[in-house]
């Protein structure tokens, strides 16, 4: 991790267990989990695999 993104975590007051919560939520569309999809809402996939579901905005378990 770079100095600024540790600079941008810090200034926002968001803990590192928020963080990883956030990120481990699973799109209800394909199941992929947040971490997988841009940051337009595309799902990228997993393991160098892309996403097949047509999955094109992240939407919450």
């Amino acid at each position: 991790m770079t100095n600024e993104t540790q600079v941008k975590i810090e200034k926002s007051e968001l803990s590192t267990g928020e963080l990883i919560s956030h990120f481990r939520e699973k799109c209800s569309i394909c199941a992929h989990h947040r971490i997988m999809h841009n940051d337009l809402g595309k799902c990228e996939g997993v393991m160098n695999k892309p996403c097949t579901s047509g999955c094109d905005k992240f939407t919450a378990e």
